[in-house]
């Protein structure tokens, strides 16, 4: 018998103006200013592009502020200041602050304006395009009124928010709302990890703090989604404990180092996880492995589905970058992966990403040497395959020595149209066995029919890269066979 049980939330704060008037001396509104060359966008007369319907009154206002920023305009040729306002956060009572990359990047001046009005020229310290942060250095004849880090991790969907920034260069402004959902992936990078907040946050919010109801900051509101540049109550903060250490890293050492381990992941879906016999889509599939990088020293390869990496479970693909990410350089760390219908346990010492990481190149082999150039229709998948000859070599733009089968032909409708194959994709392994002729996949193909398989996984490269196909092997009308 289901028997109900009751759940009661905390009472809503009275209000939040004790806990604003503490906190609003920590946060500080960001002017950078950045000369804009002739002809480097904007409108006719020079000025950025503003997100305002023209005659209105927020037009006037911004033009308005950009004349008393240039008086006289300045000649075309000679460029022209263009301002960006946000805001930020003192983390130390020496000088810190923190805000967003976007907010002070390309800034030829950087000026930070506290509570009270005093102006004070920044130093850029250091900054981050991957996590979107940058930490300034002020110098104060007073000490600074610093607002603490809090644990992102602790703050559940429902929790009271308090977000503080400078919306439109207004100055200070309190706004507040819940935290509306954690985890979110606005497909702004590799290490999306949002927090949702319903608290309003506009234009100018950037880079401001969103403080819990103990006055800790547990993000820094970045980014919004709206069609008309203002709140409609999707706002995104980058969660604190992801922060904290990028700042901690700018501070020591100028630069974010992450940790890397040179491998190219893929999502791993039901019929992938089908296909390699996992009993749910868990984990991050290596499609492709670094030859020179750490997964290869630590014996990782492509196929492999990482679905522990230093204790830490890799629900999805896009957990692994963050959890390499955040380990400490130099570490060997326990890493678990399922191969041949198992778990395997391997480790792995964890590298610092490089600046411009090479992109994987699989391992060259010499094709078969009396390609037969003949297509092979590889029955009810809808493909037709050929070994590589010159001719289809030039035709397909492939290296000189591209191993595998490529596809000639794909049949609409089909199982591997559906799958997003072309003609021109090479096929390297079928179920993590190399194939050098069509002979080889049509045989494999064969093999797991009459195995009762539902699907092939196919190693494919594309124009993107290497990456898993899970192609259905079932048979059915309009796929060529």
């Amino acid at each position: 018998m289901f028997t109900a049980t009751a759940s009661f939330a905390k009472p809503a704060p009275d209000g939040f103006a004790d806990l604003a008037e503490k906190l609003l001396p920590g946060v500080v509104n960001i002017a950078s200013t950045q000369t804009i060359k002739a002809g480097g966008g904007g409108g006719e007369d020079g000025m950025p592009d503003l997100p305002f319907p023209p005659g209105s009154p927020m037009e006037k206002f911004f033009k308005d502020f950009m004349d008393r920023n240039h008086p006289g305009g300045g000649s075309p040729s000679e460029g022209r200041k263009s301002q960006s306002l946000g805001s930020g956060f003192v983390i130390d009572a020496s000088g810190y602050i923190v805000t967003n990359n976007h907010v002070i990047d390309g800034a030829d001046e950087i000026k930070v304006i506290l509570q009270d009005n005093t102006t004070l020229k920044a130093t850029l310290i250091g900054r981050d395009e991957r996590v979107d942060v940058a930490l300034l250095k002020v110098e104060s004849d007073k000490p600074l009124t610093p607002v603490p880090f809090g644990d992102s991790d602790k703050a559940r969907v429902g929790d009271w928010v308090i977000a503080i920034g400078n919306p439109f260069g207004l100055g200070g402004t309190v706004t507040a709302g819940i935290v509306s959902a954690r985890g979110r992936d606005i497909r702004q990078g590799a290490y999306d990890d949002f927090i949702q907040t319903d608290a309003s946050i506009n234009q100018g919010n950037s880079g401001g703090p969103l403080f819990n109801m103990n006055g800790e900051v547990i993000g820094i509101n970045t980014a919004i989604y709206s069609r008309s540049g203002g709140s409609i109550g999707l706002g995104f903060s980058i969660p604190s404990n992801q922060a904290k250490l990028v700042v901690d890293q700018l501070r020591n050492f100028g630069h974010a180092r992450r940790g890397w381990i040179g491998v190219k992941i893929q999502q791993v879906t039901p019929d992938i996880a089908e296909s390699v016999g996992l009993k749910d889509p868990l984990g991050a599939m290596i499609a492709s492995v670094d030859e020179n990088g750490p997964a290869a020293k630590g014996k990782l390869t492509g196929g492999d589905v990482v679905l522990k990496f230093n204790g830490q479970d890799v629900k999805e693909m896009r957990n692994l970058p963050r959890i390499v990410a955040e380990t400490e350089i130099g570490k060997a760390v326990p890493v678990v992966v399922w191969r041949d219908g198992k778990n395997v346990a391997l480790s792995v010492t964890v590298a610092e990403l490089p600046d411009d990481p090479k992109e994987v190149k699989t391992a060259a082999v010499v094709p078969p040497t009396k390609p037969t150039g003949k297509p092979t229709e590889i029955t009810g998948t809808g493909i037709k395959l050929s070994d590589i000859t010159a001719e289809l070599r030039t035709k397909f733009q492939l290296a000189e020595n591209q191993k595998g089968v490529v596809i000639t032909d794909v049949a609409p409708k089909s199982a591997a149209s559906e799958k997003g194959l072309k003609p021109g994709d090479v096929i390297l392994e079928v179920q993590q066995e190399e194939v050098k002729s069509p002979s080889d996949v049509s045989d494999r193909v064969t093999k797991y029919r009459k195995a009762g398989r539902k699907s092939a996984l196919l190693l494919v490269l594309t124009g993107d890269g290497t990456h898993y196909v899970p192609l259905s092997l079932e048979v059915a009308k309009g796929s060529g066979g």
